[in-house]
């Protein structure tokens, strides 16, 4: 395991920031934009520049670690790779790691995040024992599992105030995850099994601790079922010359280190490297290993947005101007091969990637798991997240987002949900059925009494 510390900081630093943080909410006009100072991001709706945000400078650290009741206390800004530094020292990581290393603790709780435990541990809000937030009120409000506050604040995108403080669950890993790499001839034979075993945690006798896969062509599938083990052996490293996606066509087995494992989708952003040429061997060879991150490619594809390279050279060019679709769906697995088919014949786009979820407590033959309001799963369904990011060429009217719009409405045909932290288009009362409209409002109504946050509708779906 990595010998690092990570970043920590006591309680009276983190009493300190929090009072920053107060102080610079306090600073604001009252009719100014209320955002957060933060230097990295992982959405990808187009935003304005709104002057100064909030002071979350002190905001990123770990407070403390008990490995004998298996907690972590966190803050808000603190990286999953910051806490994972700190969780694998003593053997734990929490339950559910999403795949990007600049996510944060607070985003992804507040943004639904998502990873290959989450057929077993479900969305890493579920693993959370209490947090503060800090509300539009300017207040820090200390929250826990039923109330009100904390079963709106999943999906809710900082409309409801922001994290300052999580208390969440972790679990002991051994070292190594042993990988199998099983392939599958349609969406349909994939989707059976990924049933399979999230009822019953395991494929043919073997354990399954995570699950997720990829589809590169209608006949061509994979699961990547992981074992935790303490078993010594040798491993992959695929932060050099090595692809880690490209791996699941070439071996039908591996074993990385778990440090490795979390971010094996990282280093190339899972294929999204390629369009900067860095499956190029010579491209690769050049490109600072320290720089192949996905929140390095992220600021690149800013950069792009707010520049319209692209778009420049395709208008010099003559080509069709591009629709930029990234999204991730939740679509029920029964569902998954007709939403499959549906996407190849109207957006044609592949790889995408495949990670099945449950709501917690449901899988392998648990009771009911809870519901959010604002994220409304249904109870003893499993899902399959869908994520697919890239461009089509669509020409005249890309900007209307045409396939965008399609695949919202199919998605919603099927029983699923989209992700928010994309482009949307819903009109205000299909998101507001969505997405428990009113019962945000209500709830937002009590914590930010003079509507200084925008709403989750606002955030998500107007162009601001």
């Amino acid at each position: 395991m990595p010998g690092v510390t990570g970043n920590v900081v006591g309680a009276t630093e983190h009493l300190e920031a929090v009072e920053r943080l107060r102080r610079s909410y306090d600073a604001l006009p009252v009719d100014a934009p209320v955002r957060l100072a933060k230097s990295t991001t992982n959405l990808f709706r187009p935003r304005e520049a709104t002057g100064r945000g909030l002071d979350v400078s002190g905001l990123a650290g770990v407070v403390s670690i008990d490995p004998v009741a298996r907690t972590a206390e966190v803050q808000g800004m603190c990286t999953y790779a910051d806490l994972v530094d700190v969780t694998l020292a003593h053997g734990l990581v929490p339950l559910v790691v999403p795949q990007l290393r600049s996510i944060t603790l607070g985003g992804a709780v507040a943004g639904l995040g998502i990873e290959s435990t989450s057929f077993r541990h479900g969305l890493p809000h579920e693993s959370v024992l209490e947090m503060d937030v800090f509300t539009g009120a300017g207040e820090v409000v200390t929250t826990r599992p039923g109330d009100e506050l904390f079963d709106a604040f999943p999906n809710s995108y900082g409309s409801l105030g922001y994290a300052t403080r999580l208390r969440i669950e972790l679990a002991a890993v051994p070292p190594y995850v042993a990988l199998r790499h099983q392939r599958f001839s349609s969406a349909g034979l994939l989707a059976a099994a990924v049933a399979r075993i999230a009822e019953k945690g395991t494929w043919k006798g073997e354990r399954v601790d995570a699950l997720d896969g990829v589809a590169f062509a209608p006949g061509e599938l994979y699961l990547t079922l992981a074992r935790w083990t303490d078993e010594p052996g040798p491993t992959s490293d695929y932060t050099g010359e090595r692809i880690y996606y490209r791996s699941l066509q070439q071996r039908a087995a591996d074993r990385l280190t778990t440090h490795d494992y979390l971010w094996r989708w990282d280093t190339d952003w899972f294929w999204c490297s390629g369009a900067f040429g860095l499956e190029d061997p010579l491209v690769r060879r050049l490109w600072p290993r320290r720089l192949r991150r996905s929140d390095v490619y992220s600021r690149l594809v800013g950069l792009d947005r707010r520049y319209g390279v692209v778009d420049r050279l395709d208008a010099r060019a003559g080509r069709p101007r591009r629709e930029r679709v990234i999204q991730d769906v939740e679509v029920p697995v029964g569902r998954l091969a007709e939403f499959l088919g549906w996407f190849d014949a109207e957006v044609g786009m592949r790889p995408v990637w495949l990670c099945p979820l449950r709501l917690r407590g449901e899988a392998a033959g648990g009771g009911p798991g809870r519901t959010w309001p604002a994220y409304p799963l249904e109870p003893g369904t499993t899902y399959v997240n869908v994520g697919f990011w890239g461009t089509v060429r669509v020409g005249d009217g890309a900007e209307d987002g045409p396939l965008n719009r399609a695949i919202e409405t199919r998605v919603h045909e099927l029983g699923g949900h989209k992700s928010l932290y994309s482009e949307a288009f819903y009109d205000r009362a299909t998101f507001d059925a969505l997405y428990a409209g009113d019962h945000l409002a209500a709830v937002k109504r009590r914590h930010d009494p003079q509507d200084r946050l925008t709403s989750l509708y606002d955030k998500a779906v107007k162009r601001r």
